[in-house]
């Protein structure tokens, strides 16, 4: 099965401006489901192990958001190359030289000067474009060939935000869209081909938030804000598997007479994970949990996997709060209002 944080691009995360760091919530519930569905078909493995490999493509989808923004670097350095070889022809020759407005873009200069991004370069020792000159090469020839490359080099407006502008296109439009380098990243790393679609957006909007004013000093995405998030993201893998037992027996109570077996094994993880969430963090809403897990499920596993996950999750959150286990409450009203609304769209399709 292949996984994606797709997820997250439909969450309220990325309603506003995005936050300062990259690793949220959307993606934490997510990773933990992809480290669990792994242990699964593979072996059980110790949670402090599971642990490890969680925090360990944690790294990696950050690894991939600093690579991919220094490809706009390395592109930037191989226009640069031709443009100087163009140039020494063109005075040998007595002819005018190349116009030099794409190699001197004020925002790739900025961004090649980043601080951060220096730091995490010379400390990488490699990155995706130093050791794929071919890949950055055949990213440049792209670059010049598009409408908004031609577009730009034609204008006779000269200001950093035409020339930031000019990159937020190019990676939308040649980056983001380049099948191939989705093929090089799977060979690179197992993680990277998963993770590129949510990154893709992390790179974007960081690339909106660019100031001329902060210089080499402008802040990049961190991988995490605070303790909070890596917080979140260890005691909930580690209620999901500690708890796996008991939480199966509550599924097994609302499922009767199916057997659990039966089940779509995504769909027994997700369901797994959610029980922990419910139980484990009181301040995060009933509701919340319910439709990012239910959002998971139609993703990532049968097409009816999330109105079930949906019907089964709500059954059990109610038998929790009867017991006292949580103080919780499914609002049924609010869900029947739901998915009246749902199939009146499904119907409109």
């Amino acid at each position: 099965m292949r996984f994606s944080l797709v997820i997250s691009l439909i969450s309220s995360n990325f309603a506003g401006e995005i936050d300062a760091t990259m690793i949220n919530r959307d993606i934490i519930r997510t990773k933990v489901l992809q480290t669990l569905y792994a242990a699964h078909l593979n072996g059980d493995k110790s949670i402090d192990a599971l642990e490890k490999e969680l925090f360990f493509s944690f790294s990696k989808t950050y690894e991939l958001y600093m690579n991919l923004l220094w490809l706009m670097v390395a592109i930037t350095r191989e226009a640069t190359k031709l443009h100087t070889a163009l140039s020494k022809r063109a005075e040998e020759e007595g002819e005018e030289p190349p116009s030099s407005k794409f190699v001197k873009n004020r925002f790739a200069l900025q961004l090649e000067a980043n601080e951060a991004l220096q730091e995490f370069v010379s400390k990488q020792g490699t990155t995706v474009a130093s050791t794929h000159p071919e890949l950055v090469t055949r990213l440049y020839i792209l670059c010049t060939r598009s409408a908004y490359y031609k577009q730009y080099m034609k204008s006779k407006e000269d200001s950093y935000e035409e020339d930031r502008e000019l990159w937020r296109k190019l990676y939308r439009v040649v980056i983001q869209q380049d099948e191939d380098i989705d093929t090089t990243l799977e060979d690179d790393n197992i993680f990277w081909n998963d993770d590129k679609e949510i990154v893709d957006t992390f790179v974007l909007k960081t690339i909106k938030r660019f100031d001329e004013a902060n210089g080499s000093k402008q802040e990049l995405l961190s991988q995490f804000d605070s303790d909070e998030e890596p917080d979140f993201a260890k005691k909930l893998l580690r209620a999901a598997v500690e708890n796996e037992a008991e939480y199966r027996r509550m599924m097994d109570e609302v499922l009767r007479n199916w057997n659990i077996n039966r089940l779509a094994l995504m769909d027994t993880i997700v369901m797994q994970t959610a029980i922990a969430e419910i139980l484990s963090f009181p301040s995060i809403p009933l509701s919340v949990t319910l439709n990012e897990y239910i959002d998971l499920a139609k993703l990532y596993s049968t097409p009816k996997s999330g109105g079930y996950v949906n019907g089964t999750l709500e059954a059990i959150a109610d038998n929790l709060y009867k017991r006292g286990a949580t103080l919780k409450k499914v609002d049924h009203k609010a869900e029947a209002k739901g998915a009246d609304k749902q199939q009146t769209t499904e119907q409109q399709q």
